[in-house]
């Protein structure tokens, strides 16, 4: 019988494919310098969780590319490679960066692929969400203390007008959220309340970490989203593939 390859050393198996140590590391001291530079700190425990938890993502993506046979030639990786060197100044500077990050040249071809198969799995997932859905033209009255949310709510069982009491509460924005889709309230509960209401709805007190909140429902129906609920529903939607991903693959992690 011919040897058995010795595997990697290795900090996860994701369905036979490995995210090495070294990888590992690299993206580790990528991710600290860059927390660094923006003036964060973070705990050694949460940087690796963060960086296992991007790298493991991106296999899964990575994977599911190659699924639906999108193919990184050779070409293509060189062209990468020389696009790189050149922001770096030099291919012998790329190489120096290579190797102060543990990376050889065929390992750091291989993430480097890896990388590009995910984005393109990325984008993919991203360009099916719809720019337009149902959503909900929202207005809140926002409180910082119960008392005063129970106080609101009164009025309004007694028959306050909820746009002047939403006035009264925020000068500024005058309670106004615009349009909403599904899962754009960062508050699962709230998120509940408000899609539970039809147009003309008011819901009850909503407690957050934000304070506590009487939504009501303006319109509810077909809407384009805004850039940034657009961006909210492609990372739900983009979190919600890698879930599902997840949930089907196997997953070894490595002590």
């Amino acid at each position: 019988m011919p040897p058995t390859p010795t595997p990697p050393p290795s900090v996860a198996v994701i369905n036979g494919e490995y995210i090495t140590i070294a990888e590992f590391e690299a993206e580790l001291a990528r991710y600290k310098a860059a927390q660094t530079g923006l003036g964060n700190t973070v705990s050694e425990e949460e940087a690796n969780r963060i960086v296992l938890e991007d790298l493991i993502a991106q296999v899964l993506l990575s994977q599911a590319a190659r699924e639906e046979n999108f193919e990184v030639t050779e070409s293509d990786l060189q062209s990468r490679i020389d696009a790189l060197a050149s922001q770096l100044g030099s291919a012998d500077a790329l190489a120096q960066w290579q190797s102060a990050h543990g990376y050889d040249d065929a390992s750091f071809r291989f993430a480097l692929k890896r990388s590009i198969e995910a984005a393109w799995m990325r984008d993919k997932i991203i360009a099916d969400v719809p720019a337009s859905m149902e959503q909900i033209h929202l207005r809140q009255i926002l409180t910082y203390n119960e008392a005063d949310a129970q106080a609101a709510l009164q009025e309004l069982n007694a028959g306050a007008d909820f746009d002047e009491l939403a006035a009264r509460y925020d000068p500024v924005t005058r309670g106004e959220l615009g349009w909403v889709p599904q899962g754009y309230l960062l508050d699962a509960g709230a998120d509940e309340a408000v899609f539970a209401l039809q147009a003309g709805e008011m819901s009850g007190i909503v407690a957050t970490q934000a304070g506590f909140h009487i939504f009501k429902a303006v319109e509810r129906g077909e809407h384009p989203l805004s850039p940034d609920a657009l961006l909210t529903v492609q990372e739900l939607a983009l979190q919600k593939w890698l879930a599902a991903r997840r949930a089907e693959s196997d997953i070894t992690l490595t002590p």
